[in-house]
């Protein structure tokens, strides 16, 4: 199973502009989602890392998925041990 990343914005360009800043995405099919999957669920820690430490600039919501139909709502509260448990269950 490939693992998710969904963020979610109520304000539109906000998806856009997070994704252009750090991951030189050009273009999103829709203004207030966005998915993407991976093949190595290790590659979620870099988008979890900005996303939180630019949790203040925009008003996104971020979701991960790593296991089928269970989806994690990330945080500041959480975030550190969410990359922690991607390191300690895909160690690769």
């Amino acid at each position: 199973m490939k693992s998710i990343v969904r963020l979610y914005s109520n304000e539109n360009g906000e998806i856009l502009k997070f994704l252009n800043k750090f991951n030189n995405i050009i273009e999103i099919k829709n203004d207030l989602e966005w998915e993407k999957e991976f093949e190595n669920p290790v590659e979620i820690a870099d988008i979890i890392g900005a996303f939180i430490e630019n949790n203040d600039n925009y008003k996104i919501n971020m979701w991960i998925s790593l296991d089928e139909n269970l989806f994690i709502n990330v945080t500041e509260n959480n975030a550190d041990e969410i990359i922690r448990y991607l390191y300690e269950r895909y160690p690769w």
